[in-house]
């Protein structure tokens, strides 16, 4: 016949022994002698087998060989039980979920995005890396990542959300700038507004020249500003400092691009889908309150 080990009798029966007798260890388990008696008879009866033989005459007690080979068996399974139960009192390591930006998308409205993630979601730490799109599609498929914000051409592969982005182009509000060749305010090799306006200006026959390179959003804004180039520029990213240009200047509206919200290859823990839950509808609200 097959039983577990009550932890409750075993407390009890190393508390008799401890003690040396049943009086004090019903004190130190907080129980009558009466159920102390009954558990330790309950205890040998699970086992079949005497564990403690009574003097009654002087009310001391000993251990029975099995009684002394169960007691070590006792103090291992008690102290076991016992780290459990602190490692399970303790609050668990948070999990870390690793989300990939565009470099573009960084900034006040990406940190007020993902302080608001961490503020309700305590249990999950997030490591955040900012690339360029192609970067963070390798980060994915090295599995580097979990999720990406990427930028890219309108249902260009699966994605867990997506978002349309109206793309502007720009000139200086005060500075005009020599549109011969056209001098563009551009990201690296790679970014999906380099390529949609050097396409754009050569389907229109036109010449360009690369006037201004910036890795950050920030620069190539401040370039469009000071007049050192013109820029196709997502519309949320234009300033005040900017003018809007039209196709009777010779810069033709341009389709809408995408924000997609991607995942790598492997299945998604519990904690990445509450990541992407939670930007799934934050940018629901945030991008359509921009337009």
């Amino acid at each position: 016949m097959s039983f577990g080990f009550d932890l409750d009798l075993l407390k009890t029966y190393a508390a008799v022994i401890d003690s040396g007798g049943f009086t004090k260890a019903a004190e130190r388990v907080h129980l009558t002698q009466s159920t102390v008696s009954q558990q330790i008879k309950k205890l040998e009866g699970n086992l079949g087998t005497l564990l403690l033989r009574r003097d009654k005459s002087t009310g001391t007690i000993e251990t029975t060989e099995a009684g002394e080979l169960l007691l070590s068996y006792a103090r291992r399974l008690l102290a076991t039980a016992e780290e459990a139960a602190e490692v399970m009192r303790k609050p668990s390591a948070p999990r870390t979920v690793r989300l990939g930006v565009p470099e573009d998308f960084a900034g006040r409205r990406l940190i007020d995005l993902l302080t608001g993630f961490s503020a309700a979601s305590p249990h999950i730490r997030l490591d955040t890396v900012s690339g360029w799109s192609a970067e963070l599609r390798r980060l994915l498929d090295a599995r580097e990542i979990d999720l990406a914000l990427i930028k890219r051409e309108p249902g260009d592969g699966p994605c867990i959300a997506s978002w349309t982005e109206d793309l502007i182009w720009v000139e200086s509000a005060t500075h005009a700038a020599k549109t011969d060749p056209v001098p563009l305010a551009v990201f690296p090799v790679g970014c999906i507004y380099r390529d949609r306006a050097i396409r754009a200006i050569e389907r229109n026959g036109r010449r360009w020249r690369i006037a201004y390179t910036s890795q950050g959003l920030m620069g190539v804004q401040a370039a469009v500003a000071s007049g050192l180039g013109i820029s196709l520029l997502p519309s949320d990213a234009v300033l005040p400092e900017h003018r809007k240009l039209n196709s009777s200047e010779g810069f033709d509206d341009q389709p809408a691009s995408e924000i997609a919200l991607i995942k790598g290859r492997g299945p998604l823990s519990p904690e990445v889908k509450s990541l992407g839950q939670f930007l799934r509808h934050s940018l629901d609200k945030q991008l359509s309150s921009s337009r």
